[in-house]
């Protein structure tokens, strides 16, 4: 190994060390090294700063970066749980899953499976956080996934049901307990002002809307998050046509699908052939089929 990489490696463990819970750098690491010994091998000090104070401003940097990047990510989980829960919530995620990519966008990757093992967390509003942690990530995926070129129109019109037909991979399909796709799109629109009474009001709006939600007996809502023209954008499902996309997104024929669809469905069968004729229209304007 290089001098340098070396070197380099040695401030990147030293910036990327979580900070205290008073947000400044620990003088000693959890496995007992000195953080101090450490900046004075690495930096120099100047006539203003040690050598620690100076390796504390990048430290301090970098996860003020996470964090605001962490809160941009999840408004809506920050509304749910509350400003002081949700900053205990991001420090404890972030220390078990710090950054390990090139780009933030994957910050939050691993929140629904570490949530899962750390409900304290959440409580006492688990399956509404859930819901709109998984609605959040979807959000995520769905603004910077591939999209592929579509379907021929006669391409279209020649298929049959032993047919496959691909979806565009940008397509997310959540089934969700509570309308956190409407939540989240209120929490969105009060994003405050610098004005302290316009900000406080519009803390309060948030407020009184998750207290709303929250107060809701779950029901069964599917919904599919997909992209156009650059913007995200939810839209809401019959169960049919859950069942229906879904089992298309794993492969299965279109017929297979549509029995699958159909399976105990309330569509009365004189029915079925105009909502699947409506659905799949729908779904080809939306440009969710590709060759």
């Amino acid at each position: 190994m290089s001098e340098l990489l070396e070197i380099q490696r040695r401030v990147a463990a030293a910036v990327m060390h979580p900070l205290t819970r008073q947000e400044t750098m620990p003088r000693r690491r959890s496995n007992g090294a000195s953080n101090a010994a450490e900046a004075d091998a690495l930096i120099k000090p100047n006539d203003r700063l040690t050598s620690f104070e100076r390796l504390e401003i990048y430290n301090r940097q970098y996860w003020f970066r996470l964090y605001s990047s962490f809160e941009e990510d999840f408004p809506g989980l920050m509304a749910i749980v509350g400003r002081r829960k949700f900053d205990t919530l991001m420090r404890a995620y972030l220390t078990d899953f710090p950054s390990a990519s090139f780009t933030l966008r994957n910050l939050g990757s691993h929140l629904e499976q570490w949530l899962t093992e750390h409900p304290e967390h959440i409580e006492p509003r688990k399956d509404l956080s859930m819901d709109m942690v998984r609605l959040e990530w979807a959000h995520i995926e769905v603004f910077d996934s591939a999209i592929e070129p579509l379907i021929d129109p006669d391409d279209l019109s020649e298929l049959h049901s032993g047919s496959q037909l691909d979806l565009q991979p940008y397509l997310r399909f959540l089934e969700l307990r509570y309308p956190v796709d409407d939540l989240i799109i209120e929490v969105r629109s009060e994003g405050g002002s610098s004005d302290g009474s316009s900000n406080n009001a519009s803390i309060s709006r948030k407020h009184r809307k998750v207290r709303h939600v929250a107060s809701l007996a779950p029901e069964e809502i599917h919904l599919a998050v997909h992209r156009h023209e650059n913007s995200v954008y939810y839209k809401r499902l019959k169960r049919e046509e859950y069942r229906l996309l879904t089992t298309l997104s794993t492969g299965e024929t279109i017929s297979e699908a549509i029995d699958m669809a159909f399976a105990e469905s309330a569509i009365p069968e004189e029915e079925r052939a105009p909502f699947l004729q409506m659905a799949f229209q729908t779904w080809s304007s939306l440009g969710w089929f590709i060759r």
